[in-house]
């Protein structure tokens, strides 16, 4: 019995990953064919076989834009859990009305388009109507500045974006530890902070993991937000293949990018599952 169990369990499981593999594969096999094809005059392409492309790409600049795309999703995924990590673990010891209306007011949040979250950090970090105006009114600085187009612009709106996802996603397992580990470990004198150390964050460990690798994807993928709040030097390699695609219809070298892309995340996945699993 137990083996049919199994069995069936599978099988509801076959539709949904056909579906997922075939719109994967499909679009990937596609950009891949595009990515080595060869562009016309006109700013088409012939389907061929040519390296050129990916040639183009292990220039100073793309290489450049890689690493600062990984270096930049990595920063915000860390510092997108370290704010909502121990956020997540109060809210799950609030009251059941209090929790309801946190989890309200953060899935409010999602319904904010990234385009929405960009402009909007835009004018908070504008000097006409922005945050350094607080500054003037406190008295640490005299004039007011604006605080965009920069780097710690775009980290923070990516951090502001993603950080209603990352609590979203490690509610469950933070909501779902067993009281008595904590109790238990107070009751043997640790205090709260050594408590919230050395045994809730060990057991929420994959949760934290997955969410991390979650957000490092999603900030990989942001475009809007670089554009708006970061100068040419802060765009991701995904502002860039929407550059070459739109703009300067290259869609054999945007697909080129696009592929090197996602071996850039993969990498970064596996990495990460490979520690996972030697941690553990």
């Amino acid at each position: 019995m137990a083996d049919a169990s199994e069995k069936g369990r599978h099988l509801t499981l076959i539709p949904s990953s056909v579906m997922l593999g075939v719109f994967f594969l499909i679009p990937f096999v596609l950009i891949l064919a595009v990515s080595v094809a060869e562009r016309t005059e006109g700013g088409d392409f012939i389907f061929g076989f040519t390296t050129t492309h990916y040639e183009r790409f292990f220039s100073g600049l793309y290489i450049g834009r890689a690493v600062f795309s990984t270096v930049a999703a990595l920063s915000v995924s860390v510092l997108t859990l370290l704010i909502a990590f121990p956020f997540t673990y109060l809210l799950t010891r609030f009251t059941p009305r209090s929790r309801t209306l946190w989890l309200i007011y953060i899935l409010a949040q999602l319904s904010l388009s990234e385009v929405l979250i960009a402009f909007g950090w835009q004018v908070l970090f504008s000097s006409t109507a922005g945050l350094s105006n607080l500054l003037v009114l406190i008295g640490v600085v005299e004039k007011s500045f604006p605080m965009a187009p920069g780097l710690g612009a775009v980290i923070t709106a990516l951090v502001y974006l993603a950080l209603p996802f990352a609590v979203l996603l490690l509610y469950p397992a933070l909501s779902r530890i067993d009281k008595s580990y904590i109790e238990a470990s107070q009751t043997m004198g640790a205090s709260p902070l050594r408590t919230f150390f050395t045994v809730v964050v060990p057991i929420a460990r994959p949760a934290l993991i997955s969410t991390g690798v979650t957000m490092f994807v999603l900030t990989l993928g942001a475009i809007i937000t670089p554009q708006v709040l970061g100068r040419p030097a802060h765009w991701t390699l995904s502002v860039l293949i929407s550059d070459q695609a739109i703009f300067n219809a290259n869609m054999p070298f945007a697909a080129a990018l696009a592929v090197v892309l996602l071996i850039l995340a993969g990498g970064v996945i596996a990495l990460v599952s490979r520690f996972n699993r030697g941690a553990g």
